[in-house]
């Protein structure tokens, strides 16, 4: 493949005095090829590259926005690399790679079990076919991989009744093999009964035997219309020429074809040979599902989970199951529809190309037939990680693990099966408002969130004195015996850093109130405690870290919200208020029969003034004043 290793003494965590890493990247080449990123003899990463220099010097200075890198970088203390002739080669090392060693931070499939495939072993006299999950021997040709292996035996056995040929099972198959395709002169079993073509007792010529090979082989690549359409036709020239007996044979057939094809979904009217992927991500898993299309019909489907999700990006996570899927599939389609295209969508076409031995193409549809398939094979991909996480009771081992976690690594004196998490949503000091949101259990508990408007003065307010007051507002309504806060937290999170964590710890302390505190600073996700010197920071990819990120971004989510609708209101009061005639009760009248201040400036004059109590000329005014001009349109982009 024309590569190298590089296996001198660079790449090295550098002891006192020596170069580091970074100084050491000036010695790789600016070549295509692979790296690997180390933890002493462990492969932390593996990626490839046109430059390696270029690739490996963005890690190091941290120009990559993927969330794994900064943590994984504090891991790394050595590299090493391998150079390659082209991208495309690089590529398929780096499959390989991935696929040997497994590092922790690269796709994979989570389920890595060896997946059943159907093969024809074409090095023999008379070729058979068999039921397998090894997928290495030369002479061989197969097909899959199934990830149902029910439905690859059933394809097998309606491929043998269309186009009958010897089991590879079939112990006269054996003898006949062992004998360089010399008859043995003993039927088997198969022949008796009509499943087999009888090879073992001369019943058929090679030269059939190979052309009915070849039609089983068309048969399982998913053209089953043009195979009908063949047994159709030598049915009529058969019945034309009184042979009743072979056109009863191909009539069985032909039945059997159209059973399949009356099973498989017809989704447009051309002969598409493509292939659909949909993906779902969650957390650190992804469901992936492959819609086979032969002949503008889905003839299969195959489903896996990866063992990433969010914390790569959505371009390698696509490429890297392309590597995996492609790397064993049997037939590399005209067609491959994704969701988004692959980090180096070019090496991945040419490499499929070459799989395929004619140009290969990777295509995000926008519209039509294409896009629809797209949509159905996510939603598939959605209903596959589904299954995974009910059969393997995923979500419910995860938090439990994660709320150890945080027992753990907080030093809290029990799980939080109660975490309040609050954060802060303001704009130069108006409408500022926090929100409170709560995790039961690990899960969201939204009945038990709660919102507060900011009472302090504008020009006070800051994000550290607004967590304060928030904070001195729940546990004192708490305090006074409010039901709706009568639940004590086994940890609270407020979103910041160091100051958020001080702010909190005094306004608690004010009170009275000690509970579990730590604060969520979002650059680096490090957890600070009260009297602790350093942050915690929670393993990368941990059940722990997804917990809090997840309350923490929900507590985002709900602040924002609650300061868009406060904002919102404030922008309909305004403009209402300064028109002449409109006073509190028309304004109520109005909103509440348009609902909104959007949909009342859509309004014509003849509209607004259909509601009661609104006079013509007080609705020409409101539509003068609240519509926008054409002006003021194209000074806003229109919208």
């Amino acid at each position: 493949m024309g590569t190298t290793a590089d296996t001198g003494t660079g790449g090295k965590r550098p002891a006192d005095g020596a170069p580091d890493i970074a100084s050491q990247l000036g010695h790789v080449p600016d070549a295509p090829g692979v790296y690997l990123w180390k933890h002493g003899d462990e492969v932390l990463y593996v990626g490839k590259a046109k430059s390696l220099r270029k690739r490996m010097r963005q890690y190091v200075a941290l120009h990559d926005e993927r969330p794994m890198v900064p943590r994984m970088m504090q891991r790394v203390d050595s590299f090493d690399y391998v150079t390659t002739t082209t991208e495309a080669e690089s590529m398929i090392l780096e499959a390989n790679l991935i696929k040997e060693i497994r590092p922790p931070y690269n796709v994979d499939f989570k389920d890595d079990k060896s997946f059943p495939f159907i093969a024809l072993t074409l090095s023999d006299p008379f070729p058979a076919i068999k039921y397998t999950r090894e997928k290495h021997r030369s002479g061989t040709r197969y097909f899959g991989p199934y990830t149902d292996a029910r439905a690859a035996r059933e394809t097998m056995e309606v491929a043998r009744r269309v186009y009958p040929i010897c089991r590879a099972t079939c112990a006269e198959w054996k003898r006949l093999t062992a004998r360089g395709g010399e008859p043995t002169g003993t039927a088997c079993f198969d022949y008796h009964v009509g499943k087999g073509p009888g090879p073992c007792v001369g019943a058929i010529s090679r030269e059939a035997y190979r052309e009915r090979v070849e039609k089983v082989a068309a048969f399982l690549e998913g053209r089953q219309r043009e195979v009908a359409d063949e047994l159709e036709r030598a049915m009529r020239e058969a019945a034309g020429d009184l042979d009743y007996e072979r056109a009863a044979r191909l009539r069985n057939s032909l039945d059997a074809v159209r059973a399949s094809l009356e099973r498989q979904r017809v989704v447009s009217d051309r002969p598409l040979d493509l292939d659909v992927v949909g993906l779902e991500r969650e957390e650190t898993i992804a469901g992936a599902h492959v819609l086979l299309v032969r002949e503008g019909r889905i003839v299969g489907a195959n489903e896996f989970v990866l063992d990433k999700g969010l914390d790569v990006g959505e371009a390698e996570l696509i490429e890297g199951f392309l590597l995996r899927y492609y790397g064993t599939a049997s037939h590399v389609p005209r067609e491959v529809v994704l969701p988004a295209l692959p980090e180096a969508p070019e090496a991945v076409e040419a490499w499929l190309s070459g799989l395929r031995g004619t140009r290969a193409r990777l295509l995000v549809p926008q519209r039509g037939d294409k896009r629809a398939m797209a949509e159905l094979a996510t939603t598939n991909a959605r209903h596959a990680l589904a299954r995974y996480k009910h059969r393997t009771r995923y979500d419910e081992e995860r938090l439990n693990r994660a709320l150890l976690e945080l027992e753990s690594a907080l030093a809290l004196p029990a799980p939080p099966l109660r975490i309040e998490c609050f954060d802060i949503s303001t704009l130069h000091g108006r409408h500022s408002v926090g929100s409170m949101v709560v995790f039961t259990g690990g899960r969201a508990d939204r009945a038990a969130y709660r919102r507060f408007r900011v009472r302090m003065p504008s020009e006070e307010a800051n994000d550290v004195a607004m967590m304060a007051e928030v904070l001195r507002r729940r546990f004192a309504r708490e305090g006074a015996g409010d039901t709706r806060f009568a639940s004590r937290p086994d940890l609270v999170i407020v979103d910041g850093g160091r100051p958020q964590l001080s702010a909190a710890m005094a306004a608690l302390a004010a009170l009275g109130v000690g509970v579990p505190l730590a604060a969520l600073a979002k650059r680096e996700e490090e957890l600070w405690l009260p009297g602790w010197d350093e942050p915690v920071t929670l393993p990368d990819g941990s059940p722990s870290l997804y917990l809090v990120k997840r309350v923490r971004d929900e507590a985002h989510r709900f602040a924002i919200e609650y300061h868009r609708e406060l904002r919102g209101r404030a922008m309909t009061a305004s403009a209402l208020d300064d028109i002449p005639g409109v006073g509190p009760k028309r304004k109520k009248a109005l909103l509440k029969h348009f609902g909104s201040l959007k949909k009342l400036r859509a309004a014509s004059a003849e509209e607004i003034a259909a509601v009661p109590g609104v006079p013509r000329e007080v609705a020409d005014e409101i539509v003068r004043v609240v519509r926008p001009s054409a002006q003021d349109r194209a000074g806003n982009g229109g919208a």
